[in-house]
C-alpha cells in the first residue's frame, strides 16, 4: 500500500533541483550583463597601430608619438572618461626602455550619443581615433634601435549592446641617433600642424 510514496517522492526531488538550477541561472545573469547587454555576435574588426612623427629620435630631444585606433562604421568604443560607471575605459599604457622618458597620454575628444542600452547618453570614440604621447630619450642613451611597447584596452559596442573588453598591443621600433644629426617628419596625416588639442592638455 506504500509503493506509490517513494515514486513520488523521487519526482518531487528532481522538480526541486530543476528550480534550484533556474533560479541560480536566473541570479548569474545581472553578473554578466553587469556593464552592457553582452552580444552573442563578434566584435568588430578594430585596427590599432603606432605612429612616430619622425623617421629617427634624437638623444636628449623629445618627439611625439601616436596610437591609432580605426573603428568600423557602426560601432564605437567607450571613451577614456565614461559616463556610466559599469562601462570599461578605453586606456593606453606605454612601456618604454630604462631611461627614456614618456608624457602623460592626450586621449581624443569623445562625442555624445544616446544609445539602447543606457538611459543616460554615453560618451564614446567613433570613427578614427588617436591618442598622442611624447618620448624622451636621454642624452646619454645608446644609439641604435630600441622599441615601446604601446598596451590599449578598450570595449566595443554597437547601438544594442556592448562587446566584453579587448587589450590590444603594438610595438613601436626607434632608431637613436646623435642630437646633431638630422631627422625627417613622416606620418603627417597623424601629425599634421593643424591637429587640434584637447583643451586639458
Amino acid at each position: 500500500m506504500f509503493q506509490g510514496k517513494p515514486k513520488l517522492m523521487r519526482i518531487g526531488n528532481a522538480a526541486r533541483y530543476v528550480t534550484q538550477i533556474l533560479l541560480g541561472t536566473t541570479l548569474l545573469v545581472p553578473a554578466t550583463n553587469f556593464y552592457a547587454k553582452l552580444s552573442p555576435q563578434s566584435p568588430p574588426n578594430i585596427s590599432v597601430n603606432g605612429f612616430l612623427a619622425v623617421d629617427k629620435a634624437q638623444r636628449g630631444r623629445t618627439l611625439q608619438a601616436a596610437v591609432v585606433m580605426d573603428i568600423p562604421l557602426g560601432f564605437h568604443v567607450n571613451a577614456n572618461r565614461p559616463l556610466e560607471k559599469f562601462l570599461i575605459a578605453t586606456q593606453l599604457q606605454i612601456e618604454a626602455p630604462t631611461g627614456v622618458r614618456v608624457g602623460r597620454v592626450s586621449y581624443p575628444r569623445a562625442v555624445l550619443r544616446n544609445l539602447k542600452f543606457s538611459k543616460s547618453r554615453v560618451s564614446v570614440y567613433e570613427g578614427r581615433a588617436i591618442m598622442y604621447f611624447s618620448v624622451t630619450a636621454p642624452a646619454n642613451f645608446r644609439s641604435g634601435s630600441t622599441e615601446l611597447k604601446a598596451r590599449l584596452r578598450y570595449q566595443s559596442c554597437n547601438d544594442d549592446f556592448c562587446f566584453p573588453p579587448q587589450t590590444r598591443e603594438v610595438t613601436l621600433p626607434i632608431t637613436v641617433v646623435g642630437a646633431n644629426e638630422s631627422v625627417k617628419r613622416i606620418n603627417g596625416q597623424y601629425f599634421g600642424s593643424g591637429r587640434r588639442k584637447r583643451t586639458d592638455e
